[in-house]
C-alpha cells in the first residue's frame, strides 16, 4: 500500500447479508474507488460490533463469511485493498481501553443510536415531550428492571472512534445515522492531542464519493431498504425469489389525470428503476404515467427484469467463494496483516504518549 496516499476506512456489522441498497448505496462505489487508484482503502467486517446485541455465536461466524464473500463477489479485490475482520486486529481491543480512558458517560449517553438502542432493549418508547434522557436513565439506573443494557452497547461510539483512528483514516464514507459518531471520533482525537499536549491524531472526515448519497428505497412503499424492515433484495436471492419481491411491491391505483404527482410508493419503484435500468426504459414508463397509461405490472416486470441482470453474476460468484475456505482465509490473513502493521505502530505511538512504556 501507498503511505502517501489517503487512507479511506469502512466498515460493516455482521448482522445478516447484504442487500441491494448495500450495493448500490456503498458497495459499488467501493470497488469504483479502489479501481481509481487514488486511495488506500481499507474495508473490515466489525464482529466486536455485532457483540453488543449479544448473537447466536454460530450466526455471527456465519454472517462474517456471507460479508467477506459479499465483499469478494461485489469487486473488492484483496490485492488493491485492505479486507480484514476487526477481531483479528488485536491492538483494537487495546485502544478501546486507553481511548475510554477520555471519554464520559454522559456524552456517550446523549448519542441518539444509544438512546434508541437502549430502549428497544429495556422495551420503553421514546417521550413525547420533556427530557428524553431522562426515561432512559431512570431505566437503566433503576432496580426495577431485569433487562439490561451492556456497557458494549454505551462505549460503541469508542470502538467506532478507534476503529477510524488506529488506522490513520482520512476519510470514512457515513450516512447520516452515523455523523453523530464521526463527530465524536473528531471531538475524541482534538481531547486526546489537547490533553497530552500533541497533534498525534488528524481528525477524520466524512467521505463524498462526488455525487448525491444514493437512497435505495424499500419495497413496502415507504422508507430505505434495510434488513430490519424486511423490504429488500438481498444479493444472494434466487430469481424467483426476486420476481415475487418486486411484484409484491406496494403501489397506488394509478394516476387518474396527466401529469399527476406520483404517490411516495409509486416514486420509490421508479427510483429503484432508474438505478438498475437505462434511461429509455425510465423514459418510456414516465411518459406512461404522465399520460395514464401505465401498468404497474409491466413496470414491476422490467424492475425485476434489471435486478436480475444485476445481481445474477454477483450471486454466483458469492456462491463460490463461500465454499472456497482456502481463498477466504488467505484473503484475512492478508488483510490483517496489513491492517495489523499500522494499528501496532498507532498503539505503540498512543502508549508513549500516555506514559505506558517499558523499563
Amino acid at each position: 500500500m501507498d503511505n502517501n496516499k489517503k487512507i479511506v476506512l469502512s466498515g460493516i456489522r455482521p448482522t445478516g447479508q447484504l442487500h441491494l441498497g448495500n450495493y448500490l448505496g456503498a458497495l459499488s462505489n467501493f470497488v469504483k474507488m479502489q479501481n481509481e487508484g487514488k486511495y488506500d482503502s481499507y474495508y473490515f467486517i466489525a464482529d466486536l460490533h455485532a457483540l453488543t446485541t449479544n448473537p447466536d455465536p454460530k450466526e455471527l461466524h456465519t454472517n462474517v463469511r456471507h460479508i467477506l464473500a459479499e465483499y469478494l463477489a461485489a469487486g473488492l479485490d484483496p490485492e488493491k485493498s485492505t479486507i480484514f475482520v476487526q477481531s483479528d486486529v488485536p491492538e483494537v481491543s487495546e485502544m478501546y481501553l486507553l481511548l475510554n480512558m477520555h471519554v464520559g458517560i454522559g456524552e456517550l449517553m446523549r448519542t441518539a443510536a444509544f438512546k434508541d438502542k437502549a430502549r428497544k432493549a429495556l422495551g420503553i418508547t421514546a417521550p413525547n415531550t420533556g427530557d428524553d434522557d431522562e426515561d432512559v436513565a431512570k431505566e437503566i439506573i433503576g432496580a426495577s428492571t431485569n433487562k439490561r443494557v451492556n456497557a458494549g452497547l454505551l462505549t460503541y461510539p469508542t470502538l467506532m472512534a478507534v476503529d477510524i483512528l488506529i488506522q490513520r483514516a482520512d476519510f470514512v464514507p457515513v450516512g447520516k445515522d452515523q455523523e453523530q459518531h464521526l463527530e465524536l471520533t473528531r471531538r475524541f482525537a482534538r481531547r486526546f492531542n489537547s490533553f497530552y499536549k500533541t497533534e498525534y491524531f488528524k481528525e477524520p472526515q466524512n467521505f463524498n464519493f462526488g455525487s448525491a448519497p444514493v437512497k435505495v428505497p424499500g419495497l413496502d412503499g415507504s422508507g430505505k431498504m434495510g434488513k430490519s424492515e424486511g423490504n429488500c433484495i438481498y444479493l444472494v436471492d434466487e430469481e424467483k425469489a426476486i420476481r415475487k419481491k418486486v411484484m409484491r411491491a406496494v403501489t397506488d391505483g394509478g394516476p387518474t389525470e396527466p401529469n399527476q404527482p406520483m404517490a411516495e410508493p409509486v416514486q420509490n419503484l421508479f427510483t429503484i428503476l432508474k438505478l438498475v435500468g437505462t434511461p429509455d426504459k425510465v423514459e418510456y414508463f414516465t411518459e406512461a404515467y404522465n399520460n395514464c397509461s401505465i401498468r404497474y405490472g409491466d413496470l414491476k416486470k422490467e424492475i425485476a427484469e434489471d435486478i436480475v441482470a444485476l445481481t445474477t453474476p454477483i450471486r454466483e460468484r458469492i456462491l463460490d467463494i463461500e465454499n472456497d475456505s482456502a481463498y477466504l482465509h488467505r484473503v484475512l490473513e492478508m488483510g490483517a496483516e496489513r491492517a495489523r502493521a499500522r494499528a501496532s505502530k498507532t498503539l505503540a505511538d498512543v502508549r508513549e504518549i500516555m506514559g505506558i512504556t517499558k523499563f
